[in-house]
């Protein structure tokens, strides 16, 4: 089985570093068959971290409108203009259509996704932000050990 973990964000916007943050988490682990891989979200950076491989896991901070910041949510049918959006102008769904097209998606794909409290300049997620990041690991984990 081989599978990456894609951490979608930017640390310098505070909450927006979530998906890093669960990536550095996953990679210290050093998992037989999992790559991990850091993105601004741009889709081509996207499909080639998941190309080839048979489970992809993607952890994004999203804002919704009203915010519930820490809050997880889990997709595995990434379609546009779901109410949520991702905190970057292109995203996950946008690479998801670009891969289907192309015939580059992986076997299976995940997305986490955590609610943002805020994107402003700045390091360090927010407390609930922060406190959601062992949830999302302990999750992921559970996603590469049913692949």
């Amino acid at each position: 089985m081989t599978a990456s973990v894609i951490g979608v964000g930017n640390p310098f916007r505070r909450d927006d570093g979530v998906g890093p943050a669960v990536v550095q988490a996953i990679g210290r682990l050093e998992r037989p068959g999992v790559t991990t891989a850091l993105s601004d979200g741009e889709p081509s950076q996207l499909i080639e971290a998941w190309t080839g491989m048979d489970l992809a896991v993607v952890i994004d901070a999203v804002r919704c409108d009203p915010a519930v910041p820490g809050r997880v949510h889990r997709t595995v049918s990434i379609t546009a203009g779901a109410g949520q959006s991702s905190s970057h102008g292109l995203g996950i769904p946008e690479a998801v259509e670009l891969a289907r097209v192309l015939d580059l998606l992986p076997g299976r794909l995940v997305v986490y996704a955590v609610e943002a409290g805020s994107v402003d300049f700045g390091t360090g997620l927010s407390s609930a932000v922060a406190a959601a990041v062992p949830t999302v690991v302990a999750a992921v984990l559970r996603e590469l050990d049913s692949a």
